[in-house]
């Protein structure tokens, strides 16, 4: 999810900016998700994400 976030953010940047916003938020629910999976809080009731 972070590299998809990182790859829309890319291409909203030289594209359409609204494009760049989804990419971000995808990019820190994505980080989200990486934190809390890895100090074994299950998210979502799954403990890895993949």
């Amino acid at each position: 999810m972070i590299i998809l976030g990182l790859i829309l953010a890319v291409i909203g940047y030289f594209t359409v900016p609204a494009i760049m916003y989804i990419g971000i938020v995808l990019m820190v629910i994505g980080a989200v998700f990486w934190i809390l999976g890895s100090v074994g809080r299950p998210v979502g009731g799954r403990r890895a994400w993949y």
